[in-house]
């Protein structure tokens, strides 16, 4: 195809509110480095990163829930998910599906006119593992958002699915993350594991995919939407915020300890997830939607012997992983709704608002 000199595409012009997200029509379409392709953007998954990105949130004088509104200080020295600045105007969205229509001249070249989705972490290719110096797509360097996008092509992967675009967007953010959660916290089919927030990305992959491991899954999630977390395979599935927690678990599982803890939520009601735990057990967290700032009793950690686990960066394997379980159908997607880049401030508000069951969708292009 004849790659145009301008694209659509939403822009991220500085910290702040959604105002600060401008719709354009006359971006410049960027050009593939030595071992980059470009690929037309077909969809494009939301994620909270970009929400937090945008809004400071990640900075440490931040304190409270994620709300997609502006920090109140907006001279942040952290404000993104690496403990650094970014530079602006920058394009977000990580979760890219499309078609390679171009590869740099050391990419490759096998790629070119093949559908693939993107795995997000932007590593070093000579050390991928080192978690130093790690950065993300749409963070880091301009992500998808638009219609055309640049990505070194190992953060590619082709895909033999019968699922649409937009279904597979659902997918590289939230199950990594979970996939990675559970990689960390070594959960196996001997497990009972307390998921949080069961009815988001990330805590609706968490539930199939501790399932996929065999575990026995108690899930977290408002009543309304309990009927859907079922069928993903959840064993128990209790409201949010029970009033007895402990009690709870006892009365569904016959048990008043779990061994995991998965928890993209945080917030008040942390010290009595941890207490939970079994002896050995096991906190895993990938998320603080509910707020960041916890109350914790040292001695429940050592008396107990608890190991905590903090999970972001994922290894490579994990994406290669994820790939497979999709062609095996051992995930499904969770499709909540779709936009078109030119409804993005209300796709966005939408997210935002967590009343949606799975993940919220940018489309660009039909295919």
């Amino acid at each position: 195809m004849k790659i145009p000199r301008k694209m659509r595409a939403v822009v991220l012009t500085g910290h702040g509110g959604p105002d600060k997200l401008e719709v354009r029509n006359d971006w410049p379409v960027p050009e593939p480095g030595p071992r980059d392709v470009l690929i037309r953007v077909s969809a494009c998954g939301m994620n909270n990163t970009d929400v937090n990105t945008r809004s400071g949130w990640y900075a440490k004088q931040v304190t409270t829930a994620t709300t997609g509104e502006a920090a109140e200080d907006t001279n942040l020295e952290d404000p993104t998910w690496g403990g650094g600045s970014i530079a602006f105007p920058r394009i977000q969205g990580a979760d890219v599906v499309g078609e390679v229509v171009a590869c740099g001249a050391e990419a490759d070249q096998g790629l070119l006119g093949k559908r693939v989705m993107t795995d997000n972490w932007l590593r070093d290719w000579d050390d991928p593992t080192r978690l130093d110096g790690v950065g993300y797509f749409g963070s880091e360097q301009d992500g998808g958002y638009a219609e055309f996008t640049i990505i070194d092509h190992r953060n590619v992967g082709t895909v033999q699915s019968g699922l649409g675009d937009a279904e597979l967007a659902t997918f590289s953010c939230s199950y990594t993350t979970a996939e990675g959660m559970l990689e960390n916290a070594r959960v196996g089919s001997r497990d009972l594991v307390l998921v949080t927030g069961a009815s988001g990305g990330v805590g609706s992959a968490l539930v199939q995919l501790a399932k996929r491991r065999r575990a026995i899954v108690i899930a977290l999630a408002s009543e309304a939407k309990h009927a859907q977390v079922s069928e993903l395979g959840a064993d128990i599935v209790l409201p949010r915020s029970p009033e007895n927690l402990s009690e709870a678990i006892w009365e569904s599982a016959g048990t008043r300890k779990v061994t995991v803890v998965a928890d993209v939520v945080g917030g008040p009601a942390w010290p009595d997830l941890i207490e939970q735990l079994c002896r050995g057990g096991r906190y895993v967290c990938s998320g603080a939607i509910a707020g960041p700032m916890v109350s914790f009793d040292l001695r429940t950690l050592y008396l107990h012997d608890l190991t905590l686990f903090g999970s972001t960066i994922v290894p490579p394997y994990v994406f290669r992983n994820l790939v497979r379980y999709i062609e095996n159908g051992e995930v499904r997607p969770l499709l909540a709704a779709t936009y078109p880049l030119e409804d993005f401030h209300a796709a966005q508000a939408a997210f935002v608002s967590k009343k949606h069951f799975g993940n919220v969708v940018i489309t660009v292009r039909d295919r």
